[in-house]
C-alpha cells in the first residue's frame, strides 16, 4: 500500500473528461483516475480554498462524519475492475465504506486524512513519467493554477 498526494485534476480532451491525478508521496509512479465533472469541480475547489456559500455534497458528509461522532481515518483506492477504479473509506473502528476514488479523494481533502492505493492497483495502472516528460508534469501543474471550477462545467448546465 502506498501513499498518494493529490497533484490535481484535468480535462482530457477532445472529450472532456477529467482526469484525477495521484502521485506517490515516496515514489515515482502516477495514477490517473477518470472522475465525473461534479467531482472534479470539488476536488479543485477544495484544492484552491474556495468556500462556496453553501455547503457541497462533499461538505455535507464532513459535516455529518463529525456530527455522528465519527472520524475518518483514512481513504484507500482498493482494486481496478475492467477499467473501473474503486475505493474505500476507513472509519475509526476499522469500519469500511464502499465509494468512488472521487468521491473519496474529495472527502479526504476536506477532512485532511491520507490517501492510500494497494499495490496491485500501482502495478496495473500506475505510471512512470519518464525525466524527459517532467516538463509536462509542470505544464500540468501551471495548468491547475489557472483552471477554475467553471472549466469543469458540461455544456449543457
Amino acid at each position: 500500500m502506498s501513499e498518494m498526494r493529490v497533484v490535481g485534476v484535468r480535462v482530457e480532451l477532445p472529450q472532456n473528461q477529467p482526469i484525477l491525478l495521484l502521485r506517490e508521496t515516496e515514489g515515482e509512479r502516477y495514477l490517473p483516475i477518470w472522475i465525473g465533472s461534479v467531482e472534479a469541480t470539488a476536488i479543485a475547489l477544495e484544492q484552491q480554498g474556495v468556500r462556496p456559500a453553501r455547503p457541497l455534497t462533499h461538505d455535507l458528509l464532513k459535516d455529518v462524519i463529525g456530527a455522528l461522532g465519527r472520524n475518518l481515518e483514512q481513504v484507500r483506492i482498493t482494486d481496478l475492475q475492467e477499467g473501473t477504479f474503486f475505493a474505500e473509506l476507513v472509519f475509526d473502528g476499522d469500519v469500511r465504506v464502499s465509494a468512488r476514488p472521487s468521491d473519496s479523494v474529495a472527502l479526504a481533502l476536506r477532512v485532511g486524512v491520507p490517501i492510500h492505493a494497494e499495490e496491485s492497483v500501482l502495478a496495473e495502472a500506475g505510471l512512470i513519467i519518464p525525466d524527459e516528460q517532467e516538463d509536462e508534469v509542470e505544464k500540468f501543474r501551471e495548468f491547475l493554477d489557472s483552471v477554475s471550477p467553471e472549466d469543469f462545467r458540461g455544456a449543457d448546465t
